[in-house]
């Protein structure tokens, strides 16, 4: 059994964990209500944003652009979206198993796999994998529209010229604060929003000056910008989320570990009274014999 002074030594250490990992709740509590407003406030914008660009190009050929243009898949490229930061649960892997897991299911149809990594945390992890073509570290933490726009047009130019035939979004969806799984989905070619039978029956019949594919021109970069943006908002309030809900379960395991080494500083407490007390009724009843 451990010494008295090693137990409280013990719980010592353990109550400046609870402490710690009490404090680190408390500051993804609040930075959480940031990013969680944040993403909320940009997502009718982005959902305005896909409903445009469907109505313009729904009568337009999939090759009409260049950004529109559909090839034969030989080369895929994953764009990973992860935190810079760590201590936030499962958060993370989950994103790098997906990741993974699509890497393999194209390998094993016979496609190259190329990665941009968008956060220190899969950029550490994937460039062993050695497929890493572009890492973008240390902006997760105050990340804004221009960052996704650089990360947007790097990609574009890498797949106007060729270097992938399509090009595949990876990150964390928010669904609630207990939960964030991770999602993926097509970022290149552009593809046309797919018409139901019935979509313009009694619908407005719409005008635009200049022609729409002059329209369309100017908003397919734009597209890629909000689509990156996006993920990149969904991964922030993600990564606070997960961080909070970790470091809540820290906290409740700290005070679990606590209270068994209480029972078992008590115990030994309890054993070191016992041998003084038989030490004294031996040395007592030696003195008496």
């Amino acid at each position: 059994m451990a010494s008295l002074k090693e137990v409280k030594v013990k719980i010592g250490a353990v109550k400046k964990t609870a402490q710690i990992t009490k404090a680190m709740n408390m500051v993804a509590a609040a930075k959480l209500r940031g990013a969680q407003t944040k993403m909320e406030n940009f997502r009718p914008y982005t959902e305005k944003f896909n409903a445009a660009m469907g109505n313009l190009s729904g009568n337009m050929e999939a090759g009409q652009f260049p950004l529109m243009e559909a090839r034969e898949v030989k080369t895929v490229e994953l764009v990973v979206v992860t935190s810079d930061r760590g201590l936030c649960g499962s958060f993370n892997a989950n994103i790098i198993k997906l990741t993974e897991r699509l890497t393999r299911q194209y390998e094993a149809a016979g496609k190259k796999v190329s990665l941009v990594c968008v956060g220190k945390k899969g950029n550490s992890i994937l460039r062993k994998t050695g497929k890493v073509r572009k890492g973008y570290t240390d902006i997760m933490g105050n990340f804004q529209m221009f960052n996704a726009r650089a990360i947007a047009q790097e990609v574009a130019a890498n797949f106007l010229a060729g270097g992938a035939d399509e090009v595949r979004l990876v990150y964390g969806k928010f669904k609630s604060v207990a939960s964030q799984v991770p999602a993926e989905e097509v970022l290149l070619p552009v593809q046309p929003a797919e018409q139901s039978a019935g979509a313009h029956a009694g619908g407005a019949d719409y005008i635009y000056e200049p022609t729409p594919a002059d329209i369309m021109e100017v908003l397919l970069p734009l597209y890629l910008n909000v689509m990156v943006y996006h993920a990149m908002l969904e991964v922030g309030a993600s990564e606070h989320a997960a961080r909070m809900t970790a470091m809540d379960n820290a906290t409740k395991a700290c005070k679990d570990i606590i209270h068994n080494l209480t029972l078992l500083y008590n115990k030994a407490r309890q054993a070191g009274i016992t041998n003084d007390l038989m030490d004294i009724v031996g040395g007592a009843e030696a003195l008496r014999g």
